[in-house]
């Protein structure tokens, strides 16, 4: 039988070459497993090992050999952390008992707090990734909000461009303005006022320049008359010498266009050669601008040729005038319905211009085109060129030319006119800013209809309100006669003398300048006339013989007749 102390001597020999075998599976297992932590990083997750409590867990990982340059991700770092703590155990702490090996350095020990906050923080990383790479079920607002700034981006330029574009019409409207002022303000003042300086009635005055354009024609077809009664060839060349010899001004062809448009029909115009011009200066061979005159009642009569008569060259020269006064109906109609309320006047009742229709600045005729000369050889573009001479060109002075005439058809395009955007209402003045709008449209239309019966008067008319104008003050003159007198009637001519001395100016200064004392007397018995008709209570004229006497109730007030003088005035004006 075995002693006991022979017992443990073998058990602990056994124990000592357990430990060694121990020992070196430890090795040898440590020296497997580090270079699986170095180089399969993105393997399986390990299993975590947790530490009881009070024990601490020391980790021998050797460093790798080389290190990436870019520091890893979140999730990476955390596993490979995770796998560092996993390989490092009690068992693989150490080489084994008596091992020459150096033992690696003790790493940071983790607890189960440690533990948990990575837990966490791996499911926040994952819980990231899943929302970036889920696509959204519909659009965000951020997209929806994205498209109102770009349709609001869109509306507000092309509300710049829209203003852009009134501000290029008011620029253009502006200098149109300016130009039409400039151009009046070149013009001298006795052509601007015109109109106001006349002696004559209101009336349909024609601007200074159509007056002007107006004696060009008398002249023009008296000239033209004496050339043709005498079996001659118009020429251009003729009319003109013989115009400005007439009128001492410049006569063109300009004018002879103005004269077409204003007349079409008063003569034929022609090109025409080998007309004899009996000047060396002129060639015979070349085109000339020949002139006929086209005579209504002109056709052969047994074959004798129609002439110029002066009958039939004042009728043509009315016909002249008349043409004249309808071209400045013309504009005339436009400034009416210009204004507000706009007016509507027919012109076969318009008397004369409206008060604030300015004559003198109406827009000149524009000239109609005159025949030209026929140009057969002439070469306008360069495509007409290049047919015409290809044959004489090099290939270099083609290609250029084929250059230079698509260039000229790129030029030759017109853009299309941009329509313009309506003109707005003006804004009332500040002077009349608290007045009601119906009360400023009521004495607007009392306005517009004064003035339209003012345009539509006949002249018959407009001189019985002159003379109504005039009674107040012919009343009371008349009355001092009376008391002067001492007489209860006074003969007429008696009455006329002492009134006509007394007014304050010629009565018939309009009709007549420079009338004698006769055509004086004559108008003022007129003017009593008319004062005895519309007041006959007052005046009253009785036929003795072969004179007219006057008589005055001298107990009638005064002031009684001047007001209904002025009443009846105010209702004839709105007649």
């Amino acid at each position: 039988m075995k002693s006991p102390k022979r017992l443990l001597l073998r058990s602990s020999t056994a124990k000592k070459r357990l430990r060694v075998e121990l020992g070196r599976e430890a090795n040898s297992n440590t020296a497997s497993r580090v270079p699986d932590v170095t180089t399969e990083k993105k393997s399986a997750r390990k299993k975590l090992v947790l530490l009881k409590d009070g024990e601490q867990a020391c980790r021998n990982v050797d460093k790798p050999a080389q290190r990436p340059s870019s520091p890893l991700p979140d999730d990476k770092e955390a596993k490979n952390l995770v796998n560092h703590s996993d390989s490092s155990s009690p068992a693989g702490s150490g080489h084994g008992v008596g091992s020459p090996q150096k033992t690696a350095p003790r790493s940071k020990t983790f607890t189960k707090e440690d533990v948990a906050a990575l837990k966490a923080r791996l499911q926040k990383i994952q819980d990231q990734g899943k929302r970036a790479t889920v696509p959204s079920a519909g659009p965000s607002p951020a997209s929806s909000d994205l498209k109102d700034r770009l349709a609001r981006a869109r509306e507000l330029g092309e509300r710049a461009q829209r203003r852009k574009e009134e501000k290029l019409a008011q620029k253009e409207q502006s200098a149109e303005e300016e130009t039409a002022a400039k151009e009046s303000e070149n013009a001298p003042a006795y052509q601007r006022y015109h109109t106001l300086a006349q002696d004559v009635p209101p009336g349909l005055s024609l601007p200074y320049k159509y007056k002007v354009l107006s004696e060009m024609f008398r002249s023009m077809d008296t000239i033209v008359g004496m050339l043709f009664n005498r079996s001659e060839t118009v020429t251009f060349a003729k009319v003109k010498q013989g115009v400005q010899d007439m009128m001492h001004k410049r006569f063109e062809e300009d004018h002879v266009g103005r004269i077409k448009t204003v007349y079409p029909s008063a003569y034929t115009f022609r090109q025409e050669r080998n007309v004899p011009t009996f000047s060396a200066a002129a060639n015979r061979s070349s085109y000339q601008l020949t002139v006929e005159p086209v005579i209504e009642e002109g056709k052969e009569k047994n074959g004798v040729r129609p002439t110029l008569s002066a009958s039939c060259l004042l009728k043509r020269r009315r016909t002249f005038h008349r043409n004249l006064v309808d071209v400045v109906k013309q504009h005339h109609k436009v400034f009416l319905a210009s204004l507000n309320p706009p007016l509507s006047v027919p012109d076969d009742k318009l008397t004369r211009w409206h008060p604030r229709f300015r004559v003198d600045e109406v827009p000149d005729v524009q000239p109609s085109p005159l025949p030209r000369p026929p140009q057969t050889d002439k070469l306008t573009t360069a495509q007409e060129v290049l047919d015409k001479a290809r044959s004489l060109m090099t290939p270099k002075m083609e290609k250029a030319l084929a250059n230079l005439a698509l260039k000229t058809a790129e030029t030759g395009v017109t853009p299309e006119p941009q329509e313009q955007p309506p003109k707005t209402a003006p804004a009332p003045p500040s002077v009349l800013k608290g007045v009601s709008q119906s009360l400023l449209e009521r004495i607007r239309a009392k306005e517009a209809q004064k003035i339209q019966a003012a345009m539509t008067r006949n002249p018959k008319q407009e001189e019985r309100l002159l003379m109504m104008s005039r009674l107040g003050e012919l009343a009371r003159i008349l009355r001092n006669v009376f008391v002067a007198e001492k007489k209860q009637a006074l003969v007429m001519e008696l009455a006329c003398s002492r009134v006509a001395a007394s007014y304050r100016s010629a009565l018939s200064a309009v009709s007549a300048p420079r009338c004698a004392a006769a055509d004086l007397l004559r108008e003022m018995e007129r003017h009593l006339r008319l004062l005895a008709e519309l007041a006959p209570e007052w005046l009253t004229i009785h036929p003795v013989r072969k004179d007219f006497y006057l008589k005055l109730d001298k107990t009638v007030d005064l002031s009684v007749i001047e007001e209904k003088l002025n009443r009846q005035t105010k209702e004839e004006e709105k007649q």
